[in-house]
């Protein structure tokens, strides 16, 4: 794999949000942070409240899934995982 002892951390939201899934949509969700390790701009930037996080659309099953995260050149931070639905509202807290 490319990714050079990449850190990965993950927020109390994320961690939530993923023990909270079926095992098809942890795969599902394992290879988007697979991608996302690889290429960190894979995600869309967002800014205004959320500057400098990064958000990386999904399928998972037929359903949209996001995942938002921050980095620098050594870890990935994911933020949080979910669907659209309020989302962005659960992001700003």
């Amino acid at each position: 794999m490319a990714s050079k002892q990449i850190q990965v951390t993950q927020s109390s939201a994320f961690a939530r949000g993923y023990k909270k899934l079926h095992q098809r949509q942890k795969q599902d969700v394992d290879a988007a942070v697979n991608v996302v390790i690889a290429d960190p701009h894979a995600g869309e930037l967002k800014r205004g409240d959320f500057a400098g996080v990064y958000v990386y659309k999904f399928k998972s099953q037929t359903q949209l899934m996001l995942l938002a995260y921050e980095f620098d050149p050594k870890t990935r931070h994911l933020l949080l995982l979910g669907s659209h639905e309020n989302f962005y509202r659960e992001l700003k807290r």
